[in-house]
């Protein structure tokens, strides 16, 4: 007999979308515009927007009780009152840094930034029980207008959304090339693999919610240091949930360095040595014309703290698997 879970209304963009799972979760994907649903048992998991503000991003992204596990704002611009409608660029899910050649892909509110535009899907398909979105992206100069400038390089990312139990997943692996020229990412804590926790579960809400790495480090003392994996759990309507991020050890410059933030901004960066260790350290990095780098990262939506989600052993899982 199939275990089955209460089915959970939400409402976004004034449609009504429900989420729900069973122990035979079957995942799908839809192509729709642009963009790509990707779908548990036809409910809602997650959307890859590749048409929303200068990058692609992930959202929503449902989690295992059924409710939004990331910031809706700018997304939904009035967003919810647990929300602070800060950092417009805090885009949910998502891939940037905000100094590659000079360029700025992190801020949006500079005058001038930079387009990470949307080449094209190199594969949309279901496989295993798994849904496999791959996708080219160019590294675009600031332009006149939203088409953008020149060319400053170009990335391939693959994101694979799965269910393992209680736990919905997203792998992003993302090679970054140097397809026009050497490609230096400068030191500084504005990027790299960043997601945007619910209002809820920031520490500075002071529901419950906290930070924890795999060091033990917790809160502010997990900030800039170097770990295998991050947690930040706290309550999503009266329940306690978390999202952790796993570094593969493939990945460039594991164990990454951490940018997490107390106020729900969460981020691995393998750059920012300058901010997070001292002046006299430099985390830039050139790629050499031709030449690519490539980061991997697991993203766990959980129930519970990471006790609870099992993380420390999702990652010792995660670190045993091959390159893909």
């Amino acid at each position: 007999m199939l275990r089955r879970f209460a089915v959970l209304p939400l409402c976004i963009s004034g449609l009504f979308l429900f989420a729900a799972r069973t122990d035979a979760a079957k995942l799908t994907a839809r192509r729709s515009g642009k963009n790509v649903v990707v779908q548990i048992d036809g409910q809602l998991f997650a959307e890859y927007l590749t048409d929303n503000g200068p990058k692609p991003i992930v959202w929503p992204i449902i989690g295992p009780t059924g409710k939004p596990m990331t910031r809706s704002y700018p997304m939904v611009p009035e967003g919810d009152p647990s929300e602070r409608k800060d950092h417009i660029h805090h885009r949910s899910l998502f891939f940037t840094h905000d100094d590659v050649n000079g360029v700025h892909f992190w801020h949006e509110h500079k005058e001038k930034h930079g387009w990470i535009k949307h080449r094209e899907y190199l594969k949309v398909e279901e496989k295993a029980n798994k849904v496999v979105i791959a996708t080219r992206n160019d590294w675009l100069e600031p332009g006149e207008d939203e088409k953008g400038g020149k060319k400053v390089c170009e990335d391939e990312r693959t994101l694979i959304f799965f269910v393992d139990g209680d736990t919905r997943v997203i792998d992003f692996d993302i090679t970054l090339k140097a397809t026009d020229g050497p490609v230096k990412f400068g030191d500084t804590k504005e990027g790299t693999m960043s997601i945007r926790v619910a209002g809820t579960m920031k520490e500075t809400a002071k529901m419950g919610g906290q930070i924890v790495n795999s060091n033990g480090q917790t809160s502010k003392d997990a900030w800039g240091k170097q770990a295998a994996w991050v947690d930040y759990h706290g309550p999503v309507d009266g329940q306690t949930v978390g999202i952790a991020i796993l570094n593969h050890p493939s990945s460039f410059r594991f164990p990454t360095y951490w940018h997490v933030r107390t106020y729900g901004l969460f981020t691995a960066n393998p750059f920012g040595l300058r901010n997070f260790k001292g002046p006299k350290f430099d985390g830039s990095y050139t790629i050499a014309q031709r030449e690519s780098i490539t980061l991997r990262y697991r993203f766990l939506f959980h129930k519970g703290d990471e006790k609870v989600g099992k993380v420390a052993e999702a990652f010792e899982a995660y670190a045993k698997e091959e390159n893909r």
